[in-house]
C-alpha cells in the first residue's frame, strides 16, 4: 500500500544519506556588496575525490573555508556528518572527524623548521613525548616524499616542497582525515612536472592509494578547488562546477569534455565566446 511504499522510500534515501560526509544546503554569502555565494547545494560523501571548479571569483575558496569552519555562511545550513555546523563549530566537537585544509600558499611558520611546522599542534596541544612526535613527524614526511628534510626553515625549501610539508602537516594525526581540502590555486607557481608530483600526491595519501612509502592512505574524502584541467584528470573523480555562486553542474570527471552545457563548454575549451564574460 501507499504507506509501506512510502516507509521503503524513506529507508532508500536514509540509506544514500548515510555515507554523506558534507552537505551544503542553499548557502549563502557576501562580502558588503558583494555577493558571491547565491544558494550552493551539494553532497560529499565518504570516499570521494571532488573538485571545484569554475571562474575566477565565484566563490570556490569561500565555499572550502565554510566548511572548514573559517566562514559562517549568512544562510543556510551546512552539516558535516549529519550534524548542522552553526557558525565557527571546532571539528572536536564532532567525534571521530577530522579536517584538514592545505591553503594555497603553504602558509608554513617562517620561523620554525620543518619539524616544527608539520608537528606544530601535536606539539602545542597534545601530550605525546617530544620524541614520538619527531618520530611521527619523519613518517609523515616520508609518507609525501620527503626524508632528511626536518631540520631545514621553509625558507631553504622549494615551492613544491613547501606543499609536501603543508600536506604532511594537514595529515600529522594518527587517525584517518574524513576530507581534506587543498584551497585554490594550489599548484600556483608550480611548473607542470611539479604540478604532476603535487598531484600524485593527493591521489597516493587517498585511503584508496598508497603514499609513498607504500602504506595505505589517510584521507577518507578530499576536496580539490582548482582552475588546472591536468588535476581536474589526475586528481579528482567528480566535478562541481561553481558560477555566479550557484553549482550549475557536476558530474563525473571523464564526463566534463563532453558536457552540453554551454558554460561547462566555454571553460573546457577556453573560448573567449560564450556565457563566462571577463
Amino acid at each position: 500500500d501507499s504507506s509501506n511504499e512510502e516507509n521503503l522510500s524513506m529507508l532508500r534515501e536514509h540509506e544514500e544519506d548515510s555515507d554523506v560526509l558534507i552537505e551544503c544546503r542553499d548557502v549563502y554569502k557576501s562580502f558588503g556588496e558583494k555577493h558571491i555565494l547565491r544558494g550552493v547545494n551539494f553532497k560529499i560523501r565518504h570516499g570521494e575525490a571532488v573538485g571545484i571548479i569554475g571562474p575566477s571569483g565565484t566563490g570556490k575558496s569561500t565555499i572550502l573555508k565554510i566548511i572548514a569552519g573559517l566562514l559562517a555562511p549568512d544562510k543556510g545550513e551546512v552539516y558535516i556528518r549529519g550534524r548542522l555546523r552553526n557558525g565557527l563549530i571546532s571539528d572536536e566537537e564532532i567525534s571521530g572527524l577530522r579536517i584538514g585544509l592545505v591553503f594555497q600558499s603553504a602558509a608554513l611558520f617562517d620561523s620554525l623548521t620543518v619539524r616544527e611546522n608539520v608537528g606544530f599542534l601535536l606539539y602545542e596541544k597534545s601530550s605525546m613525548p617530544e620524541d614520538q612526535i619527531a618520530e611521527l613527524v619523519t613518517e609523515t614526511l616520508a609518507a609525501v616524499g620527503l626524508k632528511g628534510v626536518e631540520d631545514r626553515l621553509p625558507s631553504e625549501l622549494s615551492g613544491g616542497m613547501k606543499k609536501r610539508v603543508a600536506l604532511a602537516r594537514s595529515i600529522i594525526f594518527d587517525t584517518t582525515y574524513d576530507a581534506i581540502e587543498p584551497e585554490s590555486q594550489k599548484y600556483a607557481g608550480l611548473d607542470p612536472i611539479a604540478s604532476t608530483v603535487v598531484e600524485d600526491l593527493i591521489r597516493s595519501v587517498h585511503f584508496n592509494g598508497e603514499d609513498a612509502v607504500g602504506k595505505p592512505g589517510k584521507i577518507a574524502s578530499y576536496v580539490v578547488v582548482t582552475h588546472q584541467h591536468s588535476t581536474i584528470r589526475r586528481a579528482v573523480d567528480r566535478l562541481l562546477f561553481l558560477y555566479e555562486g550557484k553549482v550549475v553542474w557536476h558530474g563525473m570527471t571523464h564526463e566534463f569534455t563532453s558536457s552540453t552545457n554551454p558554460i561547462v563548454q566555454q571553460f573546457a575549451s577556453g573560448s573567449l565566446d560564450g556565457p563566462i564574460k571577463y
